[in-house]
């Protein structure tokens, strides 16, 4: 009597694992099957199951490479296959056996549709939330969003006790207000709409829009329809403040493409007084220079701009150096002579280019480490690729005001540009200052063509899209006036990004335009004029 009711007793204590072991074994064979309703079943029962292959089989699942053999219903991964012999080598996901020479014909994959996927990348996350890392759980709790039932919804309230990261703590806390909002008591319901009205929540904004939209019917009371009302206005702020930050953003990235094309304008028309056309074709030599070397280091290319920078400037300056040492200085004080004969260099790279490089654009790859985006919240997001161009360019803005401020060279520079002639009487070799001064901003205009290629295709016309704004930037800013023209850079970006939603691309670039006309007719030497005798003049 005794061992009857002993054995009793251990059976009633293993008949859940033994049940839970027939529904999961039961899972694995539904997943067999033709139905996406059965198989969407059974991957929640392989997620609550709390076997030990429940993930590496939804990981397996959700990346396409689950397989079954028809004769035995076992699941597997294809480890090889001969396609001559029609044979596959399989591996058993639980037991991990292998088996050769199985014919592909009794091997069919698991198929899943776009809500199995949902469901498993919900699934995928709840085994992802007790992750050390705090983005792995941050992005687990996205995934666990998009599919909020009730068993999510549990774990997720479960979870918000233990998690320290405020950013996760805030996410969760906007899917239960969502899942409150559908769910929950009146009462509940206007709390939930109070917490999403300060969010930046695009999931929010729909669902408050259909309650909105229920109005007249028994579904939602008035107080309910009213705060969602009030929710909404306050999140289309939020989504108008948002977009404003994103338009600064692109107009402060916008400036900055500008200050790397007009920064070297800037020193060689303040110190020379030349109109040098071919500068868009310089950054266009920068913008080659870095397809060469990514052509030449083709497994390195998180690498190839550290090599391309210097190797850009270089191949510019030397450029700007022959150009100025060939032609211009036989043309000093003939402004129009020396626009006529930098256009008509300009001419000839560009044709050099297309000899060597053909007239069709090449592209570019931009490395690892400036892709993406910084996620700020649902609605902002900054590229890395337009965050770093800007550190960039200031980085180069500093650099040259280094040299033009704590330098020999910059020191004669800054004489030349001043008063030419008293330079000349002080010992300076002039010649030799505008030689190096021409190669210097050559430099870095070759330096803007990297950054330019990392936001566009690298092209024989590359530099004509920005030859007219650099001339803008300068003038606007003060000839010569390095400050001025970071001013004027980012001044004109920005102008132009905030016109550019309500007036157009094409108009806002004439708009810009008409305002610099009307600008230099109050200042003709624009908004930071040199100082100096020569400038007076």
């Amino acid at each position: 009597m005794v061992r009857q009711l002993c054995i009793l007793i251990i059976s009633l204590l293993f008949l859940p694992l033994a049940n839970g072991n027939t529904r999961f074994d039961q899972a694995l064979l539904d997943l067999t099957q033709q139905s996406f309703k059965i198989k969407a079943t059974a991957v929640d029962i392989i997620s609550t199951s709390q076997h030990e292959k429940s993930q590496l089989l939804l990981q397996t699942l959700l990346a396409g490479d689950l397989y079954y053999n028809k004769n035995s219903k076992q699941l597997v991964t294809i480890l090889d296959s001969d396609d001559e012999l029609e044979e596959v080598t399989t591996k058993s996901l639980l037991s991990g056996e292998e088996s050769n020479g199985l014919s592909d014909s009794i091997i069919k994959k698991v198929k899943i549709n776009n809500q199995m996927r949902i469901r498993i990348k919900a699934a995928l996350a709840q085994f992802e939330l007790k992750h050390d890392d705090p983005q792995v759980r941050l992005n687990a709790v996205r995934n666990m969003a998009k599919n909020s039932n009730s068993n999510i919804i549990q774990d997720l309230k479960a979870h918000l006790s233990d998690e320290t990261d405020s950013n996760i703590i805030a996410l969760i806390e906007e899917t239960l207000a969502l899942s409150v909002l559908r769910f929950g008591n009146e009462k509940e319901q206007l709390e939930a709409i109070e917490s999403l009205s300060h969010t930046s929540n695009v999931k929010a904004k729909t669902l408050l829009n259909q309650i909105i939209n229920t109005a007249g019917t028994e579904h939602y009371s008035t107080t309910i329809i009213a705060a969602s009302r009030n929710a909404i206005k306050r999140i289309n702020d939020t989504e108008k403040l948002n977009k404003s930050v994103e338009t600064l953003f692109f107009g402060i990235s916008l400036g900055s493409v500008l200050l790397l094309s007009a920064i070297g304008l800037a020193i060689t028309f303040g110190v020379m007084g030349v109109i040098n056309m071919a500068h868009g074709e310089l950054m266009m030599l920068g913008a080659y220079t870095t397809y060469v070397v990514q052509l030449l280091m083709p497994n390195t290319i998180d690498y190839s701009l550290f090599v391309a920078i210097p190797a850009a400037f270089v191949v510019a300056g030397i450029t700007g150096i022959l150009i100025e040492r060939g032609v211009i200085r036989f043309l000093y004080g003939r402004p129009l002579e020396t626009l006529l004969a930098t256009f008509g260099i300009s001419l000839i790279l560009q044709q050099l280019v297309r000899s060597i490089f053909s007239p069709l654009n090449r592209s570019v790859e931009t490395p690892s480490w400036m892709s993406g985006s910084i996620q700020i919240n649902e609605m902002l997001s900054l590229t890395y690729n337009r965050l770093y161009i800007i550190v960039f360019a200031l980085l180069v803005f500093a650099a040259l005001i280094y040299v033009m401020k704590k330098t020999r060279l910059g020191l004669q520079v800054r004489a030349v540009t001043q008063n030419r002639e008293m330079a000349r009487s002080m010992g300076i070799r002039s010649g030799y200052v505008d030689a190096l001064t021409f190669g210097l901003g050559s430099g870095i205009a070759g330096v803007a063509g990297v950054a330019l290629s990392q936001l566009t295709n690298v092209g024989p016309n590359l530099g004509q899209a920005y030859i007219i704004d650099s001339f803008m930037v300068v003038v606007f800013g003060g000839v010569g006036n390095l400050w001025g023209t970071l001013v004027a850079a980012m001044s004109l970006g920005v102008i132009n990004k905030f016109l550019e939603p309500w007036s157009g691309a094409v108009l806002a670039k004439i708009l810009v335009l008409v305002f610099i006309i009307l600008f230099i007719q109050k200042k003709p030497r624009g908004l930071f004029p040199q100082k100096g005798r020569a400038a007076e003049g």
